[in-house]
């Protein structure tokens, strides 16, 4: 699953890389974590949004606790109540330049990053929808991982080829569901020495 990915382009840029109004009002890091505002584009915008979906959790004697963010949908779970509102009416585009996992002995783990070779910026999968607690909240759509992941993880983000984006954000659930496999294209790896539980960058874009 993803839990950290990186979006460096500027706002004006990607509305204009993704054919859209560019509508962004606020900062967004660009190094992008559970329950921290992204950039995504939707309904033809390209908005800042919460990632993750909150989830009400409570304590062990009934308390409402702070909601958890739901950052990834499998995509074998997205006709289930959670997520098929969302499937079926509100699906976005996530601009992304590399997503990380976590690679190592637990303890000491560091970051991999994963992009798509010979892209700057590539769309992933992604639901959206309004919420009480966060404002318009987003997640990504996960699908199995590809050989070039095997050795760290065995799920990845579903990649949209970029004929495929008027599909994924028009088409009828069947069609949608349809882009949901596994990316067949040639990623590109960066082992970093970086550990995984790093400080969340400060740095901002837009």
């Amino acid at each position: 699953m993803c839990n950290l990915y990186r979006m460096t382009k500027a706002p004006a840029e990607i509305a204009r890389l993704f054919g859209a109004h560019n509508s962004a009002g606020a900062n967004f890091a660009a190094e992008v974590y559970p329950g921290y505002p992204g950039l995504v584009v939707a309904e033809g915008e390209a908005r800042v949004m919460s990632w993750g979906f909150p989830l009400a959790l409570k304590g062990k004697h009934g308390q409402p606790l702070k909601p958890k963010a739901v950052n990834n949908a499998r995509e074998d779970k997205v006709g289930t109540a959670f997520w098929r509102p969302s499937f079926e009416r509100r699906r976005c585009l996530i601009p992304v330049t590399a997503w990380a996992e976590a690679e190592g002995i637990k303890g000491q783990m560091t970051r991999t990053w994963y992009s798509l070779a010979g892209e700057e910026v590539f769309a992933v999968a992604g639901l959206w929808r309004p919420t009480e607690e966060w404002g318009a909240a987003y997640s990504m759509v996960m699908v199995d991982g590809c050989p070039q992941m095997a050795e760290v993880h065995d799920r990845m983000p579903v990649v949209l080829a970029r004929e495929s984006w008027d599909q994924w954000l028009t088409g009828t659930p069947a069609e949608a569901f349809a882009l949901c496999h596994t990316c067949p294209d040639e990623l590109a790896v960066d082992r970093t020495a970086e550990r995984w539980g790093a400080g969340r960058s400060a740095a901002t874009s837009g």
